[in-house]
């Protein structure tokens, strides 16, 4: 599912117009994204959680010749999903 699909969906589901639900999925995730870079977390029950991830600095190898090279730190957005997500993809 893309973009435009999950619109046209949350459109049907909530009986909205496509443009309402398109300005509410992009006030959603803009907002999941302040979040995430102001350092929180995002708890969605059920659903699942959204964080930061910090890796630390390490060496790497260059696999074509060779070479070690410094990786710098980096933060990643994890997701984990919660428990009635897991059931349903597992039921």
């Amino acid at each position: 599912m893309n973009k435009s699909e999950l619109i046209d969906s949350i459109a049907t589901k909530a009986g909205i117009s496509r443009a309402a639900a398109g300005t509410a999925l992009e006030a959603t995730l803009a907002s999941i994204s302040e979040a995430l870079v102001a350092g929180d977390a995002i708890a969605l029950v059920g659903f699942g959680t959204f964080k930061v991830s910090e890796r630390a600095a390490r060496t790497g190898k260059n696999p074509a010749t060779g070479a070690t090279l410094e990786i710098a730190a980096s933060k990643s957005a994890k997701f984990t999903p919660g428990k009635a997500l897991k059931d349903a993809l597992n039921a």
